[in-house]
Formats: C-alpha cells, structure tokens, sequence
C-alpha cells in the first residue's frame, strides 16, 4: 500500500478490507465508468492548453504536451514539467513542456485532468506546499478525491495489474 502511505489508518484499513474482498475494481469501476477518449499527443495538448486558457491564462505559454511511456510510476513520477532556456541570438528562449505518463491514455477523464492540473499548477508553483494545493483545488476542486481514487488505482494495478474501463 505504498501509494497510501501519507494517509491516515483508517482510509488504509477500509482500503485493506476492499482488498480482501476483491472489490477494490468493483468500487472505482462503478465510480469511474468509462474511459477518456483523448489518445493522441495533439488531443492531450489541445485538453491540457484549454484547462490553462480558464484557469491560468497569465502563465508562460507551454511549447509542448505529450504522453510519455519513459514515465514511470515506480519512480513515483506520474507526469514531468520541464524549462529550458536557450539563447537564440540576443534573446534568451524559454521552453515548457509537459509530458504525461502513458499509463493516462486509458483511464478515466477525472484522473487524467488530475494529473493535468497537478502539472499545470506547477508552471505558477515550484513545490508541493499550501499555496500548489489551493491552486489545483481552484482548477479541480475534487482534486484530492481524485488523487486518492488514482492513488486506489495504482494500488489495484500493483496487485492485479491493469484494469479494462470501458471505452
């Protein structure tokens, strides 16, 4: 339960007991009922650039948004923001991308825009403290529901591996 780890006994113990049931699937399935369709690189950017036009139109401009099968959970990382800067000329050049772990290609939309929010929050906040929080809770205020249900997600792949939702 390594995905639950900074969450309290008794959100542990409901989830160890769902778990011996064998109906940790069961729950997220009949919660989550359906897959998004947002499967290419070029759909992603465009889901990802229409989130920051409502909520973060002030931020940097991002260059680049994919999916990317290098990401993986066992490294803890879900997703990745980066900047770069180069100098072209007289000018300095500033690059942002955001790259998804391919693991979001087939979940539910709530997880994907989670994850989304998450990196998009970091183009205004660096680290993960008070004020990032209230940032994705602005963009997503189910955010920390989403994350736990993820964070079930990830437990039930460990365990049985890939869950099929419906497309």
């Amino acid at each position: 339960m390594k995905y639950l780890a900074g969450y309290s006994e008794n959100i542990k113990a409901s989830v160890r007991k769902l778990i011996e049931q064998n109906r940790l699937d069961d729950i997220l399935l009949e919660k989550y009922r359906t897959a998004h369709d947002i499967r290419t690189d070029k759909a992603l950017y465009e889901y990802v650039l229409d989130l920051k036009s409502r909520f973060l139109r002030n931020a940097a401009p991002i260059n680049k948004v994919s999916f990317d099968s290098r990401i993986k959970v066992i490294k803890h990382a879900l997703g990745q923001h980066t900047r770069t800067s180069r100098v072209q000329g007289e000018k300095l050049k500033a690059s942002r991308e955001i790259r998804i772990a391919s693991l979001f290609r087939e979940v539910p939309l709530e997880f994907l825009r989670m994850i989304s929010v998450h990196e998009l929050a970091h183009l205004k906040e660096k680290e993960h403290d008070k004020a990032f929080y209230q940032l994705c809770v602005h963009m997503e205020p189910a955010y920390h529901q989403y994350e736990l249900d993820l964070r079930l997600y990830l437990t039930q792949i460990e365990l049985c591996g890939p869950m099929s939702w419906p497309g």
